[in-house]
């Protein structure tokens, strides 16, 4: 949000350096062909920012995905290549970020008609291609600074305080066919962090609308539509409270020929919004259902290395990033990894399925145009 008083404030130097010379000379000193340059109209967007990255997930995780080995050892973990778009602009009032991935997995996460690594519904063995998800976000802030004309939202190390909404929207091709939809809305407040670095911090409700094929009426018998089964699998879940936060910072205490280095990282907390198969509760035919619980997602930390700047030049900052980060993602999607019969524990045993929980180093590169 910095940036819109910086590019105020050239407009306004470039405005000046014009008129003084026509103030500190009479007309008889001026060319006669001479005219004042107007100024340039501002643009809409201060800041534009398009990237595209490739990641490599060695131990990612979809629940209730997993196979069995012949030790009876249990493997819920599933490797993962990601390609991701991320837009990012900056306006008079606020910001914008959008981003869209496509997650390629292996076979132990499979594409329908498998229902689960290896097998089809009916228990029948397949070897299924694995699942592909794609999965968008979308996160609009609006600075009280900027709405309301004024710096009283700037105090210490708080910069602003925004007003944000956002979305979600997913679809995977595995048997579960989910079609995430959800909306968030709330405040964003924005701290300073050194080296010209930042700390966002959101407060917001969260609405969750998804899809379950496991829950469609006719998979395990005709069943009651609302009561045992949902005519259309598509699950209702309550509004609930999220914690959403990020950071960013470069590593500026290195030595001026090392400093190409960032860190960055981000953490969010979901709270729980009713059972696993809303609006149905508790046992029903052919499923098993248990509560939600607070779902933790998070990136603590990312370092990069500004490839394109430590060969080209800081004129060529972060055209071409090269990063490795940790990922941590407990109860996954809501569900209880402690539980969730079926789907994060073997319903026979109680035993671990290891595909609630998501613990995997990754890495990537990111470039810029």
């Amino acid at each position: 949000m910095s940036s819109r008083f910086s590019v105020f404030a050239a407009a306004a130097a470039v405005s000046l350096a014009l008129l003084a010379p026509s103030g500190s000379a009479s007309a008889a000193d001026l060319p006669v062909k001479a005219k004042a340059k107007p100024v340039a109209d501002l643009p809409f967007f201060l800041v534009i920012d398009d990237r595209v990255t490739f990641s490599w997930m060695p131990k990612g995780t979809d629940p209730g995905a997993f196979s069995v080995g012949p030790d009876g050892s249990i493997n819920g973990k599933t490797a993962k290549s990601v390609y991701s778009f991320t837009h990012f602009d900056a306006w008079a009032y606020g910001t914008n970020f959008f981003n869209i991935s496509m997650f390629k997995s292996d076979h132990n996460d499979p594409a329908s008609p498998c229902s689960n690594a290896g097998v089809l519904i009916t228990g029948a063995p397949a070897n299924c291609a694995g699942a592909t998800e794609i999965y968008g976000l979308f996160r609009s802030t609006f600075g009280w600074n900027e709405i309301f004309n004024t710096h009283m939202f700037t105090m210490g190390p708080l910069h602003n305080i925004s007003f944000e909404v956002g979305a979600d929207a997913n679809s995977e091709n595995t048997f579960l066919a989910p079609a995430k939809r959800d909306f968030v809305a709330g405040l964003q407040f924005q701290f300073d962090l050194p080296y010209k670095g930042y700390f966002n911090v959101a407060p917001l409700a969260y609405k969750e609308i998804n899809h379950n094929g496991f829950d469609q009426c006719g998979v395990f018998g005709p069943g009651i539509p609302g009561v045992t089964c949902i005519a259309d699998g598509n699950t209702d879940f309550k509004t609930t409270w999220a914690v959403e936060t990020n950071y960013y910072m470069d590593l500026g205490f290195l030595p001026e020929n090392m400093q190409f280095f960032s860190i960055s990282g981000r953490a969010a907390w979901y709270g729980p919004k009713g059972d696993q198969n809303s609006p149905l509760v508790g046992l029903g035919v052919g499923r098993f259902s248990t509560a939600t619980k607070t779902e933790f997602n998070s990136e603590p930390i990312r370092l990069t290395f500004d490839a394109s700047k430590a060969i080209a030049g800081p004129k060529y900052s972060h055209f071409v990033d090269l990063w490795v980060a940790y990922r941590y993602w407990q109860n996954k999607f809501g569900l209880d990894h402690n539980a969730a019969p079926g789907v994060c524990t073997i319903a026979a045993t109680g035993q671990s399925t290891n595909s609630c929980t998501e613990s995997t180093v990754y890495t990537g590169i990111t470039v810029k145009f």
